[in-house]
């Protein structure tokens, strides 16, 4: 019988003004990363794999263990949140991915995290 968790993944970004720098095409947004085990087994989060593309059409893949240096363990019903930063080169850009997991009956699976935007504020005159 496969216990596979349900993963749920929720992102917020914020535009890095002070550490940006649009003369010299870098621009810099933090994300902030939810995830929730709504399943009925705990899960280990082994590792993320990431694609960042910014509007010229330039993508960078970050993949590797854990996430900020941790692998946390999500009981049932439990969130972990972090938060990370990604540096494009224009001030319009996306990210997606997947994380690889194992459940506490050594199931691995994958859980994609959806598209998300990196976009500068609007401003309306």
């Amino acid at each position: 019988m496969n216990k596979t968790p349900s993963i749920v993944i929720l992102v917020k970004t914020t535009y890095l003004e002070n550490e940006s720098q649009p003369d010299k095409s870098h621009f810099v947004f933090a994300y902030q990363i939810s995830i929730e085990n709504r399943g009925t087994t705990t899960a280990t989060l082994l590792g993320r794999h990431w694609v960042i593309s910014d509007s010229n059409g330039r993508d960078i893949t970050v993949s590797g263990e854990g996430v900020v240096g941790e692998q946390p363990e999500l009981q049932p019903g439990s969130i972990f949140t972090y938060t990370s930063t990604a540096v494009i080169q224009t001030p319009v850009g996306v990210m997606k991915g997947q994380y690889r997991w194992v459940s506490d009956d050594q199931e691995y699976f994958y859980t994609p995290i959806p598209q998300f935007t990196l976009s500068i504020p609007r401003t309306l005159h």
